[in-house]
């Protein structure tokens, strides 16, 4: 944490500038101007970083420095890799840098200054070359350089003056080794964007392209790249350049789950050459097929080598064998992988680096006991939604080769892709990465992006948690967005970017935009209705609608205001993705209210059909823009709006409806979602007092003409938002209650009676003001049936040295959520509740009986086989309730819970109670198992309607 405040305030000092009197160490001013001093005998990588830094402190301010191997400036910028130049060696020692204990680190860099009257000096030293290349980068970020300079075009502010503290002393290294990115589902981005754009010469992802795809893991300090390798792609190492730049930038190359041996098997493997990828009836031209590829290696590359074998295509092994004979057949393969690697490679096999991924049935295949070399990295993946499906247990946790995690925040697959925009939160990326890291997943991180563009901000953050995962806090997780908006857009942006980016992201978390359609995929099925609710709840859709739109106007308010320099980075990582977003649900949810409205005989729902057409065109349109226009054409056939052509993005169906008679119209309260008939009489929900709810009314017009309405209320109490007009459409009148004027503590009545066209309706008031007993800041009551509660406003939090439940910021589906941690804690049993920790919930109940218990959960899988997601819960004194909010079945790609949990990000488990008494009772949450984390409650005595996010919660208001 120390450095981490030192760099905040190096960042801080460097971007304002000092002057003169602050004896710091001046890179570029006015009068000064330092010397770029390094070794001819510095690896390409170090020479390659020191010219970025060059330009980059050109991009501030506008002064080019020299690169040189020796110098005689005033300010003099010497780097170097420990162990490379005795007389630099000498040079750090002097300085104060202990080059012994450094050089035994991995990638790590020290930067300190150095002041004196006649000299003044700045180190840059690497343990290793990649060392001190992340030294440079993180130089570069220190005068105000973005690392999404290039690839989100993240304009610098102008500065002639970049200095830095006279006493800065700041080192640095990775916690994971082996850190990076995989390029997948390409097909609509990053390929086209290549072949027809960027590097034609080449018609395809080649050296160019991957130059500037290492330039951006070498700012972001990652090493390591998982290449393109869809249909669409030809294979990494079969196109010249692409080895040898990987070589110069000193990336790690491996592979995926389905391509071991460095081995691009969509492209490479030709069957008709070949024949059938079966090991076990073709493994000799299988292991030649391998062999070539590892004989084509030399000295300078790096490599991390896949082992094990799947189909041709993200697919199973193929052949038909028993699980007994997978078993043997996954040991034999990679035992003849391995020595062929210690043949060729002619090195102690384990100073290979090599990886096994337990990927979908593979995992099955291991823990029916396929043993894999104690030397190789289990590199466990997610379930492709985000949730890792397992992590190592304590034995595995002793491996040599340690573990790793494969993660998306892009995905191609069941139950349906998510591609097109960004919608994994960082708080949920930190949730799942720290578990991996705490259970010792040290080596290996990878996170699928898909095309990089337009899933930059959760690559930075998983990249600069894989360099640091101690520095985030589950606590203030929301900051990030913040403090990665002043990273490229300057202070005076910074929070509202942020607050836009938090509420982005946790909408999009809550149903992402490319699920709004409420349908699956494999078979691909139409769009369905959605299961926010019209008429419960105040109108869940329409309140969604309404999140998305304010978001909108912020960016598009913004995107004016903000410098020209920031417009095209401010479109391509806020702007577009708000806009696109929120036009995907606008185009669905008015589609949607249109065919619903015309069914209702509303004149509304055309009003609605040409809204949703708008927001259709509106995605068509930023998507051109972004192709076409955007920094001036840079990014053409980047940006596809619709990745696979898949029914969600297509224009929706909607309904109209035309009036036959001029006068005609009804009204619909909250909580119906039909007419009801004229003998029977509306009445909205109970008010209370304690809750302070207000419920709408619909007044809407049937007719050719305008519809005139007007109501009276019987009561001063009930307040309406209007009382009279004239629609075309419909109006929502909302009604609430001035308790002031209620002095009873009984339930009161009244009516509104609305007047429409000479017809009445009217619709009854009921309202309570109880005198319930209310104690503590979080106290939650009953309303119509219903105690609802954020899991995060607990009345009471007992801690434990052994555990505890905590904050995760912005991880709930509409605000917090809390956690069992640490996650390698020990399950605590039913007769250890007593020392379990606990949230405790003060409510009342004014219905007594029996009552069902809603648990909103994150669907996190267990930690491994040693666990699993249970939770105790107790109702004052009564016996304890054990919830588990694991599947009860397997995960896999076929199964329903699973489906419906990532679709919907949560499940929701369900377990029965009775309240014998009304009055003030106190629910328990026990911690039992890691990782559990908790969202929302609910004590339903009376179902409500349904819903997608359910009741509001029912916390006492001032």
């Amino acid at each position: 944490m120390k450095n981490i405040f030192i760099l905040t305030l190096i960042l801080f000092s460097a971007y304002t500038g000092f002057s003169q009197n602050n004896a710091g160490f001046f890179i570029a001013s006015p009068g000064e101007r330092a010397q770029i001093i390094l070794n001819e005998n510095e690896e390409d990588l170090v020479h390659i970083a020191s010219g970025m830094l060059a330009d980059d402190i050109k991009k501030v301010s506008g002064q080019l420095l020299e690169l040189t191997g020796s110098g005689n400036s005033k300010y003099q910028i010497k780097i170097g890799t420990v162990g490379r130049d005795d007389d630099f060696d000498r040079e750090c020692k002097q300085a104060g840098i202990d080059i012994n204990k450094f050089k035994k680190q991995w990638e790590a860099y020290h930067i300190k200054t150095v002041i004196s009257p006649t000299k003044n000096i700045l180190f840059v030293v690497g343990s290793n070359s990649r060392g001190t290349a992340y030294g440079l980068m993180e130089l570069s970020r220190m005068i105000g350089v973005s690392p999404w300079i290039w690839w989100a075009d993240v304009q610098p502010e102008k500065n002639k003056t970049i200095s830095l503290p006279g006493n800065l002393d700041l080192s640095d290294a990775p916690r994971v080794k082996f850190r990076g990115i995989f390029l997948n589902d390409e097909d609509w981005g990053l390929q086209p964007w290549a072949a027809k754009n960027f590097e034609p010469e080449t018609g395809d992802i080649g050296p160019k392209t991957y130059e500037k795809i290492f330039e951006l893991l070498l700012r972001l300090k990652a090493n390591t790249i998982w290449p393109a390798m869809h249909p669409c792609t030809k294979a990494f190492y079969t196109i010249p350049g692409n080895k040898e730049v990987a070589a110069k930038y000193q990336i790690f190359v491996g592979t995926s789950h389905a391509e071991p041996m460095l081995r691009n098997n969509v492209d490479e493997w030709d069957r008709k050459l070949f024949g059938e990828y079966n090991y076990s009836v073709n493994s000799e031209n299988i292991k030649d097929y391998w062999l070539k590829r590892i004989e084509e290696l030399s000295a300078d590359d790096k490599y991390i080598v896949t082992l094990g074998m799947r189909g041709i295509h993200d697919s199973g092994m193929q052949g038909n064998y028993t699980s007994e004979q997978k078993v043997k057949l996954l040991e034999t393969i990679i035992s003849d992988q391995r020595g062929m690697l210690k043949s060729v490679l002619k090195k102690d096999i384990s100073d290979i680096p090599q990886a096994f991924v337990p990927y979908k049935e593979v995992l099955d295949i291991y823990k029916e006991g396929a043993q894999v070399p104690d030397d190789v990295t289990l590199i466990w993946p997610d379930d492709n939604h985000g949730y890792v499906r397992q992590l190592s247990d304590a034995d595995e946790r002793k491996r040599s080769g340690g573990a790793g995690v494969y993660y998306h925040i892009s995905y191609w697959g069941r139950p349906h892709d998510f591609l097109w925009l960004e919608s994994v939160p960082v708080s949920l990326i930190w949730e799942e990465m720290h578990k991996a890291y705490q259970t010792n997943a040290r080596n290996i991180w990878i996170v699928n992006v898909g095309d990089i563009k337009p899933m930059e901000i959760g690559m930075n953050f998983f990249l600069e948690m894989a360099w640091n995962p101690e520095r985030f806090s589950p606590e203030n997780l929301d900051a990030y967005y913040t403090r990665f908006a002043e990273s490229q857009f300057g202070k005076q942006y910074a929070v509202e970017i942020g607050e836009i980016l938090k509420k982005y992201f946790q909408l999009g978390f809550s149903r992402k935009p490319e699920h709004m359609g409420w349908n699956t995929i494999s078979p691909t099925l139409p769009i369905q209705g959605t299961e926010l609710s019209l008429f419960q709840n105040g109108d869940e859709l329409q309140q969604r609608i309404n999140a998305y739109d304010k978001l909108e106007k912020q960016v598009e308010k913004l995107y004016q205001e903000i410098p020209a320099y920031r417009k095209d980075a401010f479109y391509e990582l806020v702007a577009y993705k708000v806009i696109g977003a929120s036009n995907m649900n606008k185009k669905i949810l008015y589609a949607y209210k249109s065919r619903v409205y015309a069914a209702q005989e509303r004149t509304s729902a055309n009003l609605y059909a040409q809204k949703a057409k708008t927001a259709f065109e509106k995605i068509e349109q930023i998507t051109a823009f972004y192709n076409d226009t955007l920094a001036s054409g840079k990014w053409q056939h980047m940006m596809t709006y619709n990745p696979r052509r898949l029914p969600v993005f297509d224009m929706p169906k909607t309904s109209n409806y035309k009036p036959e008679k001029p006068n005609k119209g009804e009204i619909l309260p909250e909580g119906y979602s039909a007419v009801v008939n004229e003998s029977e009489i509306y009445a909205l929900p109970t008010f209370n007092s304690l809750t302070k709810r207000s419920y709408f009314v619909d007044v809407f017009n049937s007719g050719i003409q305008a519809l005139k309405w007007q109501l009276e209320t019987s009561d001063d109490w009930v307040v309406v938002s209007r009382s009279s007009g004239e629609t075309d459409t419909e109006e929502r009148i909302w009604v609430s209650v001035d308790w002031t004027k209620i002095t009873s503590q009984d339930t009161v009545h009244s009516k509104i009676l609305f007047k429409l066209n000479n017809q009445e309706y009217v619709v009854n008031i009921s309202a309570i003001k109880p005198d319930w007993p209310v104690t503590g800041a979080n106290f939650f009551v009953e309303d119509n049936g219903v105690v609802a509660i954020e899991a995060e406003h607990f009345s009471k939090q007992n801690k434990t040295e052994a555990g505890t439940w905590t904050f995760i910021k912005s991880l709930g589906r509409i605000s917090d959520a809390m956690g069992t941690f640490p996650v390698t804690a020990k399950t605590f049993s039913l007769m250890e509740l007593n020392a379990a920790p606990t949230l405790s919930y003060d409510f009342y109940s004014s219905s007594t009986g029996n009552a069902s218990l809603h648990f909103y959960c994150i669907p996190t899988l267990p930690l491994n086989d040693d666990y699993q997601l249970r939770f105790a819960v107790i109702i004052d004194d009564g016996e304890p309730l054990v919830v588990n909010a694991a599947l009860k079945e397997e995960m896999d790609e076929h199964n329903g819970e699973w489906k419906s949990n990532v679709l919907n990000a949560v499940t929701i488990q369900k377990i029965q109670t009775m309240i014998a008494e009304k009055g003030k009772h106190t629910l328990q949450v026990k911690m039992m198992d890691p990782g559990v984390v908790l969202d929302k409650m609910e004590l339903v005595f009376e179902e409500p309607g349904s819903s997608y996010f359910g009741v509001p919660e029912t916390i006492v208001t001032e």
